[in-house]
């Protein structure tokens, strides 16, 4: 994508903007995926100044860009691979791109040996932590960010998620709101909103694990899904009744979960989105959908540089980039 916007005329452009963003080093890590219950290792490499967040099938020798045009699959997870060609699937990206995207990483490799991205506790925070562990460094280049220019919406029945403008300072980058319900009475209805920053995120957002229901458990696996699911990596919930013996992390986890989801399934627009996100009962689908509608319209959207001038913040902005 950036390769693209830069074709749209940001080449050339005179003055100081905020340097994209690495890991200072390499890092890696090894754990099972969620769905295939399959072992897999993680390493997390730095990359050249716009090279974007690129997946690598090790095993195969194929790369993934982590776009939301290679997504081929959303059911329980997001899911990116090659056009026409599934053998190369990634999936579960979502909670890795949600941290990626809070600590303000532009250029990585990802590099995988399996399928799927591995679950670790279900949660955001042990990628963060990879990511600390790691060091970020600044290293040229400029960040763009994807700016809303107009609501856009898409739906399914009481579902829906929209992206409208940020009217705030561009500073403010992204703001969430999103409400969800279930049946079972230990999850309900809960509604949560948030400002996307580093700060928030690792605190408000990154520890809230995946959850599923135990009546559907069984029936997943029959589906081949869950299969490496357990009480060390997802809350389970009985009605009433959380099964993990520690309790929740945060007494309306779950809907910040479904918010850390939205936050990673955004990121693969290949920029940070400047807007404010609306949703309810939104998943995997439909924030994908979401993101396939503001691209399909120049009038939606137009991609800027955040810039630095005698110290002030300001925006300057290219023409829509063709994906």
């Amino acid at each position: 994508m950036s390769s693209s916007w830069e074709r749209a005329g940001f080449a050339g452009m005179d003055y100081a903007a905020a340097p994209r963003r690495s890991l200072r080093a390499a890092i890696d890590c090894v754990g099972v995926g969620l769905h295939s219950g399959a072992d897999v290792r993680l390493r997390l490499v730095p990359a050249a100044a716009g090279a974007g967040i690129v997946f690598r099938r090790t095993d195969l020798g194929v790369d993934v860009p982590a776009r939301f045009d290679m997504v081929t699959d959303t059911t329980l997870c997001t899911v990116i691979s090659l056009p026409g060609r599934p053998e190369t699937r990634i999936g579960t990206v979502e909670h890795l791109m949600a941290a990626l995207a809070a600590s303000q990483i532009d250029d990585l490799l990802v590099e995988i040996n399996g399928p799927e991205v591995p679950v670790l506790d279900g949660s955001a925070a042990p990628f963060l932590f990879l990511i600390e562990s790691a060091g970020i460094v600044e290293h040229g280049g400029a960040r763009e960010t994807i700016e809303v220019l107009r609501p856009v919406r898409v739906e399914r029945g009481e579902a829906f998620a929209e992206l409208r403008p940020n009217h705030g300072p561009h500073e403010a980058g992204l703001e969430l709101s999103l409400a969800i319900d279930f049946a079972a009475s230990a999850i309900g209805r809960q509604a949560y909103t948030m400002s996307l920053t580093p700060a928030n995120f690792a605190l408000n957002l990154a520890p809230a694990r995946t959850f599923t229901q135990a009546a559907e458990v069984e029936a997943l696996r029959a589906a081949g899904l869950a299969r490496g699911g357990s009480l060390a990596n997802a809350v389970v919930v009985d009605g009433a009744k959380i099964l993990n013996p520690e309790g929740l992390r945060f007494a309306d986890e779950f809907v910040r979960h479904k918010m850390l989801d939205v936050i990673g399934d955004l990121a693969l627009a290949g920029a940070a989105i400047c807007g404010r996100f609306v949703g309810n009962r939104t998943g995997h689908a439909l924030n994908n959908l979401l993101l396939r509608a503001l691209f399909a319209d120049a009038a939606n959207y137009r991609v800027t540089r955040t810039a630095r001038v005698g110290g002030a913040m300001t925006m300057a902005a290219a023409a829509a980039p063709s994906v």
